[in-house]
């Protein structure tokens, strides 16, 4: 299939849509009660329900991560820049929407200190999913060094200084629940 930049905002608008509505239908709201708000960054039941929260730096480093998943792929496969960003977004938001299935709800649940954690809105999820394909093509266009700074500033500020959670943390969590459990909650 030959992908023309039309042809893959398309597929990439196709797949940001398909996400959306599976999400809808799965009865997550489209947006949150009351004023949807731009930045939302306080630790409250209104997580996950705008459109940037202290979730999205998470997003944004999975794009980065995806980018460098897929170049490393095309060196095995052949892909063009095309259909790996295709790939990566098509992961990304199949990531958003299972992340919001009832069984990883409760998982988070179980993990985080928010037992008020229903799932992500409609349009946070598709937020998250933009912050997802924003990280993939900063990472295409800028130097490794560069990505790699960012990546690092997000994590220790949004894991030591805002919220005490981030990619590393999550990821470690499911390997050691309790000792980060009992650091999160010492705030």
């Amino acid at each position: 299939m030959n992908l023309t930049p039309a042809r893959t905002g398309l597929l990439a608008a196709a797949i940001i849509a398909t996400a959306g509505i599976a999400l809808f239908s799965m009865g997550h709201v489209l947006i949150c009660n009351g004023v949807v708000k731009l930045l939302h960054f306080d630790v409250s039941s209104e997580n996950s329900q705008h459109l940037i929260d202290w979730y999205t730096p998470s997003h944004l480093i999975h794009g980065f991560l995806l980018y460098w998943m897929f170049w490393l792929l095309s060196r095995i496969v052949l892909l063009s820049p095309a259909m790996r960003l295709i790939l990566a977004l098509a992961l990304g938001a199949s990531w958003e929407v299972i992340e919001n299935t009832e069984f990883v709800i409760n998982r988070y649940r179980e993990m985080m200190i928010s037992l008020d954690y229903y799932g992500d809105s409609v349009v946070n999820s598709v937020s998250d999913i933009l912050a997802v394909l924003l990280g993939y093509v900063m990472a295409a266009r800028l130097p490794v060094w560069l990505i790699l700074v960012i990546a690092i500033s997000l994590e220790l500020l949004v894991g030591l200084v805002a919220i005490r959670e981030n990619v590393t943390l999550n990821t470690l969590s499911f390997v050691w629940l309790d000792v980060i459990q009992k650091w999160q909650q010492a705030r």
